[in-house]
């Protein structure tokens, strides 16, 4: 199954659905169901930002459905989807829209960048 690293509180945030568009600097084609991988190294100042003391890092914690990617032109209409996304424009501008977001049981991961595929042992 595909699966995509995030940054802490990130991968935390979409689990809780305060995060429903995920901003990325880049676009896919790829549409379906993925796993979310809270990646080694947490965003300090992010954890803080939200009040997170300490999240699970280094781990496969849920899943989601890539239903959309819409494409911001401007700043203006992304920060419309600010309460959706949670990010500034500096993160990029295509906001990945996730449905059928679901919490699994922490799974060991190393992670990688973009979509990656991994297979359980």
């Amino acid at each position: 199954m595909k699966a995509l690293s995030l940054k802490q509180p990130w991968a935390e945030l979409i689990l809780q659905e305060k995060k429903t568009i995920e901003i990325r600097k880049w676009n896919t084609k790829f549409r379906g169901e993925f796993l979310i991988h809270a990646s080694k190294t947490p965003d300090m100042n992010s954890m803080k930002r939200f009040g997170f003391k300490e999240l699970p890092c280094g781990f496969i914690v849920g899943k989601a459905n890539l239903v959309e990617v819409k494409k911001y032109p401007n700043k203006e209409e992304f920060d419309k989807d600010k309460d959706k996304h949670l990010a500034t424009s500096g993160w990029g501008n295509h906001g990945f829209i996730l449905k059928t977001i679901e919490r699994l049981d922490k799974v060991p991961a190393k992670g990688q960048l973009g979509f990656w595929d991994f297979n359980s042992q």
